[in-house]
C-alpha cells in the first residue's frame, strides 16, 4: 500500500535525519586495549594498590578503576589520570588514613578503558582479600566456623570452634535457616589490636562485633578466658547477628535493632536475673526507654546502653510468652521481604509497633514515658468566620468567591522566562545553604 504524499515526506525526512544521527562507519576498527593479568595488594591500615600493564593504541577518553566490596550494589568507579596512548602499567593506591576497612574483607577490582568513540572495554578482575597481617594465625576449621587465633594452644581453638559452632547451629533451628558459607572468627588476645582491627569509632565496651557482610566475627579473648563464662555467651551472641542477618536479608529495610540485639541476648543467656533487675530498676525510677528509642544505635553511657540490652531481651521474652516462637520467627523471616516494622509486626502479632511496645510496657507495670522531640503544633487561630465546631470535624463555611474581576497576567514569554530564572535560582540558594547547614555527622 503506497503512503500519502505528506507522510512519504515525513518518512524521507526522519530516514536523512536517522542518517546523521547514527555514527559514521570507519575505515578499520579501532585496535583493542591489551589488558595483563591485573594484580591487588596491601599494607595493612596504610593502603590498597592495584595495578595493571596495558597496551592503549591511542589515548583514551577516560580510564578508570572499577572496586566492588561486599554488600555493595555496584562498583565504585575510581578516574585515574589519563597516560595517553602507549605502554603502561596503570596504577591506583587507595589510601586508608581517612577511612576503616574491616580485616577479612574480599575487594574485586578491574580496569575499564573508554576509547576516544565511547566504546569501553573492560580488563580481568583480581580479587584481594585484606587481612590483618600483624600475627601468625592459627587456624582450625568447622562445618560452618573456621576459628583464627594467634596466642594458646590446640584445645584453646578448639574449645572456640565447639562454642561457635553450636551457637550458630541453635540460632539456625530456631530461625528455620541452613548456613552454608563459612563463618571466620577472629580472636584477639589484647586490647590494642583487637581495636585496631575494629576501627576507631568502637566504644570501650564492646568484647565482639560481627560483621554480616563479611560474615565475620572479631572477639577480644585472652588464652586465660577461654573457659570463662562470659566466652559461652559473647561467641553465640555474635554469631547469632549473622544468622539474624541470613533470615531477614534484603536490600530495602532493617529490623529494629533492640529485636536483633534481643534475640541474640535470648539465644546465648536469656532473660537472666541481672537483665531482669535492670529492667526492673528502670521501671521503678520511671527511666524505661520505649522500644522506638532502640531501633538505631543504643545509647553511649554505660547504664543506658546496658538497660538497652536488658529492655531488648525483655521485649523479645514477652513476644515469645505472649505470641509464641513461632509468631517470633514469621515476624523476623517476613523482614526479608522487604516489608516496614508496622506492616511485619500486624501480620505476624496481631498489632503494630505501637501496640506491642503498649503491650510490653503495661506487663512491665511501667508508665508510658514522656515523649520528646518535635511534637504536633498547636492548634492555630481560625479563619474569620470559622467556629471552634468546624475546627473538630463539621464542615466549614462555603469559602467566598471573588465579585471583582482578577487582575490580568502579563503572560508573555519574557516575563515567563524571567520567573522561571527567579524559581530557579532561588532553589539553587536554598540548596547551597541547606548544603551549608548540613549538621556534622550525619552520613
Amino acid at each position: 500500500m503506497s503512503l500519502p504524499r505528506r507522510a512519504t515526506g515525513l518518512a524521507v525526512a526522519a530516514l536523512l535525519l536517522a542518517g546523521l544521527a547514527a555514527p559514521r562507519p570507519t575505515s578499520a576498527a579501532s585496535p583493542p586495549v591489551t589488558f595483563t593479568p591485573p594484580s591487588g595488594s596491601f599494607v595493612f591500615g596504610t593502603s590498597l594498590t592495584f595495578s595493571d600493564a596495558v597496551v592503549l593504541p591511542a589515548t583514551p577518553r577516560r580510564v578508570e578503576l572499577l572496586l566492588t566490596e561486599p554488600g555493595s550494589s555496584g562498583p565504585t568507579v575510581i578516574g585515574v589520570a589519563n597516560p595517553g596512548a602507549g605502554q603502561h602499567t596503570l596504577t591506583e593506591v587507595l589510601k586508608l588514613a581517612d577511612g576503616h576497612i574491616y580485616p577479612n574483607t574480599t575487594f574485586q577490582a578491574r580496569w575499564r578503558v573508554t576509547d576516544a568513540d565511547g566504546t569501553a572495554e573492560l580488563g580481568p578482575s583480581v580479587s584481594l582479600v585484606y587481612v590483618d597481617t600483624r600475627f601468625a594465625w592459627q587456624t582450625k576449621v568447622g562445618p560452618i566456623v573456621r576459628v583464627h587465633w594467634y596466642q594458646g594452644d590446640d584445645a584453646f581453638g578448639a574449645r572456640a570452634l565447639a562454642i561457635g559452632e553450636q551457637g550458630i547451629a541453635n540460632a539456625a533451628a530456631l530461625l528455620g535457616v541452613t548456613e552454608t558459607k563459612p563463618v571466620d572468627f577472629y580472636i584477639y588476645a589484647s586490647n590494642t589490636p583487637f581495636y585496631d582491627a575494629l576501627g576507631p569509632g568502637t566504644r570501650e565496651n564492646v568484647g565482639g562485633l560481627a560483621n554480616a557482610q563479611i560474615r565475620t566475627l572479631f572477639a577480644l579473648i585472652t588464652p586465660s578466658e577461654i573457659n570463662a563464662p562470659w566466652v559461652g555467651t559473647v561467641i553465640p551472641h555474635e554469631l547469632t547477628h549473622l544468622v539474624f542477618n541470613t533470615a531477614i536479608e534484603n536490600p530495602y529495610h532493617a529490623p529494629p535493632r533492640w529485636l536483633n540485639e534481643g534475640l541474640a541476648v535470648y539465644l546465648s543467656e536469656g532473660y537472666t536475673p541481672a537483665w531482669r533487675s535492670a529492667v526492673t530498676s528502670a521501671v521503678g525510677s520511671g527511666g524505661v526507654i520505649p522500644l522506638g528509642g532502640l531501633i538505631g544505635q543504643f545509647p553511649t553511657t554505660a547504664d543506658q546502653f546496658l538497660l538497652a540490652y536488658g529492655e531488648s531481651v525483655s521485649a523479645v521474652d514477652f513476644m515469645i510468652r505472649n505470641y509464641g516462637k513461632p509468631a517470633l520467627v514469621k515476624l523476623i523471616r517476613s523482614y526479608s521481604g522487604g516489608v516496614s516494622d508496622d506492616e511485619a509486626f500486624s501480620a505476624a502479632l496481631g498489632v503494630d509497633t505501637a501496640g506491642f511496645n503498649g503491650a510490653w510496657l503495661k506487663d512491665l507495670g511501667a508508665v508510658t514515658p514522656q515523649a520528646y522531640g518535635p511534637q504536633p503544633a498547636p492548634a492555630g487561630p481560625l479563619p474569620a468566620g470559622w467556629t471552634g465546631a468546624s475546627a473538630l470535624g463539621a464542615s466549614p463555611p462555603p469559602l467566598a468567591v471573588a465579585t471583582e474581576p482578577l487582575q490580568s497576567i502579563d503572560h508573555s514569554p519574557g516575563v515567563i522566562i524571567a520567573a522561571v530564572a527567579l524559581l530557579i535560582s532561588g532553589l539553587g540558594f536554598l540548596f547551597i545553604r541547606s548544603r551549608r547547614r548540613r549538621p556534622v555527622g550525619l552520613p
